[in-house]
């Protein structure tokens, strides 16, 4: 009852996060972030790219690792989605585009990361979890410039009818 739940984007960006101890009133944490993320299915979530791997006033340095569970389909076939890293900086490579199943692990050790994705009709669920040097507990990322530009679209569309996915608290 005491985690906050947002629901985040609009229309094929509409997610629901499960807070922990991303600004969450009364959480005291050192070093470490939770969330968690359900995503219905044929929608993107961790979108737009963005990172968060330098210390500044607009970032913090946090690894990453993303734990996914994804429904199976009515008939019990496992279900799948899409998650990407890619770099930020020429001199830190990385470049993937991996498909996901239920019970895998990401690993974000630095760079743009997002989207992930959830394949229509698999819904997708992630345990997000951050670390890093700074101990404000505090959250900030930065959009990849070439894609922040999705979230003003948002603005005239509506939170997906399927979310909230579990209840939401009072």
């Amino acid at each position: 009852s005491q985690v906050r739940i947002d629901l985040r984007g609009a229309g094929d960006c509409s997610r629901q996060v499960n807070n922990y101890s991303l600004a969450v009133e009364g959480v005291t944490t050192s070093h470490l972030l939770a969330c968690e993320v359900i995503t219905p299915g044929g929608n993107w979530s961790s979108y737009p790219a963005h990172k968060h791997e330098q210390d500044s006033e607009d970032e913090r340095e946090l690894e990453e690792i993303y734990y996914f569970e994804i429904a199976s389909s009515p008939a019990g076939d496992p279900g799948f989605g899409l998650h990407r890293t890619y770099a930020s900086d020429p001199d830190r490579p990385i470049d993937l585009c991996v498909e996901i199943r239920d019970g895998d692990v990401a690993l974000v050790p630095h760079g743009y990361h997002g989207p992930c994705v959830a394949a229509p009709g698999y819904d997708l669920y992630y345990l997000n979890v951050m670390a890093g040097p700074a101990e404000d507990s505090v959250w900030l990322m930065t959009d990849d410039p070439h894609h922040t530009w999705v979230r003003q679209t948002w603005e005239g569309q509506e939170v997906d009818p399927r979310l909230p996915m579990t209840p939401m608290n009072d």
